[in-house]
């Protein structure tokens, strides 16, 4: 018979559990933010919309193919190419023009909500998940945990680890950096600067379309989605640090994990400490908890 110490527990590692879940959905959608926002200095304030829309979008391919890998490829691919035609069409023109980016942005993303509000309605959808990925794997001490949810932190240590190898171990990451560093000086070279930028772009909101399928498997899509994950990508990066994507992953745990525990023991005041974090990283590292000093 369980006593009160094991419940306690028990409950302690399940909510630990869902914190790391949360944080790697999180970090899914910030890694492409920090690329765009972080990296390439460009304010996309409808980094969430692309979110949803990739959610949605991967319910559709999902319910019409029964492959769910199928959906999340699609999702990424047609959000990818969403966001290059962004960087093409807007962005491209408005580079360093930071309240112009910004109104644009916001104004696509309230035009992007209605669209998806408009069509799909205020239901709630789920993308449907392999049935091998429906059943509970035994953890130590949590019991019976989502194989689902699970995956969703697999899922995001391969995309961390691979989008630090392609900045930071390949040709194509060092000339991304030094297009950020000192523009005129790549195109001085002879290098192609604006294609490296839709690219940089194409790659962030790619992520953000594969991460609305994965959330909306693991968790749920509904309308006001994007405004969250918008809200924690900002977040994510301004704590983790402009273009770490180290710094992402950090920032993202420390998130998840005081909004997690804040949730679960002192609900009243859950959303605080997540803003705490913030404010005390503003105050003592202006910078961010990995990111360069200006």
């Amino acid at each position: 018979m369980e006593t009160l110490l094991d419940i306690n527990w028990r409950l302690f590692a399940v909510v630990t559990l869902n914190g790391l879940t949360l944080a790697s959905l999180y970090f899914i959608v910030a890694s492409g933010f920090t690329l765009i926002f972080g990296l390439m200095r460009i304010i996309n304030m409808a980094h969430g919309s692309i979110y949803l829309l990739g959610g949605y979008i991967g319910y559709e391919v999902g319910a019409a193919t029964g492959n769910w890998l199928v959906a999340l490829l699609v999702a990424g691919a047609v959000m990818a190419l969403a966001g290059a035609a962004l960087q093409i069409a807007i962005f491209g023109w408005m580079q360093g023009q930071d309240l112009r980016q910004a109104l644009a942005s916001i104004g696509i993303s309230i035009v992007a909500a209605d669209q998806m509000l408009a069509y799909w309605g205020g239901s709630t959808y789920q993308v449907d998940l392999p049935s091998y990925f429906s059943s509970f794997v035994s953890i130590p001490l949590a019991g019976g945990y989502s194989a689902a949810r699970l995956l969703l932190i697999g899922l995001a240590v391969i995309v961390g680890v691979g989008l630090w190898v392609v900045l930071n171990r390949t040709r194509i990451g060092m000339l991304i950096r030094a297009g950020v560093d000192d523009r005129d000086m790549l195109e001085a070279l002879g290098k192609n600067v604006p294609v490296i930028f839709v690219g940089v772009f194409a790659i962030g909101a790619g992520l953000a379309g594969m991460a609305g399928v994965v959330g909306g498997s693991v968790l749920s899509l509904s309308p006001g989605e994007d405004a969250r994950y918008l809200l924690s990508s900002l977040i994510v990066v301004i704590v983790g640090g402009m273009g770490s994507i180290p710094g992402a992953a950090v920032g993202a745990l420390l998130v998840a994990m005081a909004e997690t525990y804040g949730l679960a023991y002192t609900p009243t005041y859950g959303v605080v400490y997540t803003f705490a974090i913030m404010v005390a990283v503003l105050a003592f590292r202006p910078q961010g908890l990995m990111g360069r000093a200006v």
